[in-house]
């Protein structure tokens, strides 16, 4: 989980910081939006971990980057509604937690950055091209989980009930 954790920091850091080397002299503070649609409560222990991470390769919240939470509480209808809002904050990036806020973010913008936490299948979501060349505005990590089903039923030992 560490480890997963510190690879989705580094993809978020490297993929809104790339090239803008001359921004941090500056002094710029980086806006990031995040975008769930279940509870602050249920990603408060990933989201500590996420701050950890960051920590550790120079980002603080606060000091170099800010971020704006969005939490639709398990309320998928609400999901719209908050990525519309990030893009109006004008961010400089949104993170997104699953598919459905993924979907949101994409629909709300073309050129914000969006990274992905977590995603399904993002490419029958329509959030990417292919998992090879993405395209577009959307990057992250897929648990691969359509892919994969096949496979995990293909290594079930003979004779296994379900």
């Amino acid at each position: 989980m560490k480890r997963k954790i510190t690879v989705f920091a580094l993809s978020v850091m490297l993929y809104a910081f790339c090239g803008s080397v001359h921004a941090q002299q500056t002094g710029k503070v980086f806006r990031v939006g995040f975008l769930d649609s279940s509870t602050a409560s249920g990603v408060a222990v990933l989201i500590d971990a996420f701050r950890q991470e960051l920590g550790k390769l120079g980002w603080v919240e606060g000091k170099n980057f800010a971020m704006e939470y969005r939490f639709a509480e398990q309320k998928l209808e609400l999901v719209q509604e908050l990525a519309a809002d990030l893009v109006r904050q004008k961010v400089d990036l949104i993170v997104v937690s699953g598919t459905p806020s993924g979907v949101a973010a994409k629909k709300e913008t073309l050129t914000i950055p969006i990274v992905m936490a977590t995603s399904g299948d993002p490419v029958g979501a329509g959030l990417v091209a292919t998992l090879a060349r993405p395209g577009g505005n959307v990057t992250g990590l897929s648990a691969l989980a359509v892919e994969l089903n096949t496979k995990r039923l293909e290594i079930l030992p003979k004779g296994w009930r379900y």
